[in-house]
C-alpha cells in the first residue's frame, strides 16, 4: 500500500507544538509496516518567517520526507505544488494534515481529479468557540473544501464524538471516523518532591481557547499552597496580558512563565509536576493529557476537552473550567493518592494508546477505503508505475 502524507510543517519543527509531534509518531510507527510504504511532503516551515535548520535538526526517518522551500507567507512552497500531482498520482491513499493550510485545497482538487481516497485529519479546526476568529473567511474556505470533497471518497480523521458532529457539519460531503491519537511512553519515576506547595504545570500553546486567565484566577481562589509553571509561547501580546493578570492577582511568587521547552527541559518540567491542567475552553483532543498520564502526572482538564473518562479511570478530574471550579479542584486533588492515579494514567495510556494500536486502526480504514472503492483504470496504473 502506498501511501502519501501531506503536511504544511513535519518534524523537526517543532513550532506547531503538539500536532507536530502526532504527525511524527505516526509516521514513524506506520512506516514500520512491511506492506506500507510511506512517503512524506511537506514544507520546511517552522513557524511565522522561520524554517527548518537541517544541520542542526536533521533526522533518520526510514522514509522519504521531501521538504519544499516557503517563499511566500505564511506556508506557501511552490516546489510543493509542483510535486503534488505526481506525488498524489503515485499514491494509493492520500492523507491530508491541517485545514486552513494552501496544501488543503490543491490536495482536495488533485485527489478527486485522480479518483484517489483521501484521509484528512483536521486536528480540531473545524470546531468553534466563543473566542473563534475570522469565522466568515472560515465558512468561505469550509465550503470550498465541501464542494471539493467527493463523498464516499474523502473521510475527515477526527479524535472525538464531539468533533465529528462540528466537523461533518462543516464538511458535510465527509464522513468522519473517530480515532484517538497515539503516545509514545517514556521510562519514568513516580518520585516527587513533596515540599510545601502543590506543583502544579500548564503546557501547551499560549492563546485565548486554552483558558490560562481561569486557571490564573483560580489560583487566588485556593486554599491549598500552590505554585504554577506556564510552558508555552505565543502572541506577544497575549503572553503580556497574561503576566499582567499575574500582578494584578498578586501570584508573582507562585506563577512562573518558562516559554517554550523541549527535549529534556520538558521532561524535567513534568518530572517536577504533582499535577498538570488544561483549562481549555474548547479541545478536540489535548495531547497534554496524554503526555502527561504517560508520565504518571495526574492531570485536571476541563470539560471543553474529550477527557472525561480520566474521573472512571481513576487518573484525574474533570471539571468545568471556570476559576470557581477550577479551584475547587485543585483543591480536591491535591487530598488525593496522587501516585497512585499517576500509575493508573500510565497503565491507560498504555493498554490503549499505544501507536501501533492506533496505527493498525487507521490502517484498517485505509484498507476498507482501497477495498471498498474501484481501483484507478489501467493507464493510471501504468502511468503511476513508470
Amino acid at each position: 500500500m502506498k501511501v502519501l502524507f501531506v503536511s504544511p510543517s513535519f518534524y523537526p519543527a517543532r513550532h506547531y507544538g503538539g500536532p507536530t509531534a502526532i504527525n511524527y509518531s505516526f509516521c514513524n510507527t506506520l512506516a514500520t509496516n512491511d506492506d506500507v510504504e510511506l512517503k512524506v511532503l511537506a514544507t520546511d516551515a517552522d513557524g511565522p518567517g522561520k524554517r527548518i535548520d537541517f544541520k542542526r535538526d536533521q533526522t533518520q526517518t526510514g522514509y522519504p520526507i521531501k521538504y519544499c522551500r516557503v517563499m511566500f507567507p505564511p506556508d506557501i512552497a511552490p516546489m510543493l505544488l509542483l510535486r503534488l500531482p505526481g506525488a498524489i498520482q503515485w499514491a494509493d491513499i492520500v492523507h491530508l494534515n491541517s485545514v486552513y493550510s494552501f496544501t488543503t485545497l490543491p490536495a482536495l482538487v488533485l485527489c478527486r481529479l485522480l479518483n484517489k481516497p483521501l484521509v484528512w485529519s483536521t486536528m480540531g479546526a473545524l470546531q468553534r468557540w466563543d473566542g473563534s476568529t475570522r469565522s466568515r473567511v472560515k465558512r468561505l474556505w469550509e465550503w470550498a473544501c465541501n464542494q471539493l470533497a467527493r463523498p464516499a471518497r474523502v473521510a475527515l480523521h477526527v479524535t472525538s464524538e464531539q468533533e465529528k458532529l462540528e466537523s461533518e457539519e462543516k464538511i458535510p460531503n465527509a464522513d468522519a471516523i473517530v480515532l484517538k491519537n497515539g503516545i509514545d511512553l517514556p521510562s519514568v519515576s513516580y518520585e516527587k518532591e513533596h515540599g510545601t506547595r502543590l506543583s502544579l504545570l500548564y503546557i501547551g500553546r499560549l492563546h485565548p481557547i486554552k483558558g490560562i486567565d481561569n486557571l490564573l484566577k483560580a489560583l487566588a481562589l485556593v486554599a491549598t499552597p500552590v505554585e504554577l509553571s506556564i510552558c508555552g509561547f505565543g502572541p506577544t501580546a497575549y503572553e503580556e496580558d497574561l503576566q499582567s493578570l499575574v500582578h494584578q492577582l498578586k501570584l508573582a511568587e507562585r506563577v512562573t512563565f518558562h516559554g517554550r521547552v523541549d527535549g529534556e527541559s520538558k521532561e524535567q518540567h513534568f518530572r517536577r509536576a504533582h499535577v498538570c491542567v488544561a483549562p481549555s475552553h474548547k479541545e478536540a483532543f489535548c495531547t497534554v493529557v496524554l503526555e502527561s498520564l504517560a508520565r504518571g502526572v495526574p492531570v485536571i482538564a476541563s470539560t471543553g476537552t474529550p477527557w472525561r473518562a480520566v474521573e472512571d479511570v481513576g487518573c484525574g478530574l474533570c471539571v468545568d473550567n471556570s476559576p470557581a471550579e477550577l479551584a475547587r479542584a485543585i483543591d480536591e486533588i491535591a487530598t488525593m493518592p496522587l501516585a497512585d492515579m499517576g500509575a493508573r494514567g500510565r497503565r491507560w495510556m498504555a493498554d490503549e494508546f499505544s501507536w501501533q494500536k492506533v496505527t493498525d486502526e487507521m490502517l484498517a480504514h485505509y484498507r476498507g477505503f482501497l477495498q471498498n472503492e474501484p481501483r484507478p483504470r489501467k493507464q493510471t496504473i501504468e502511468a503511476a508505475s513508470s
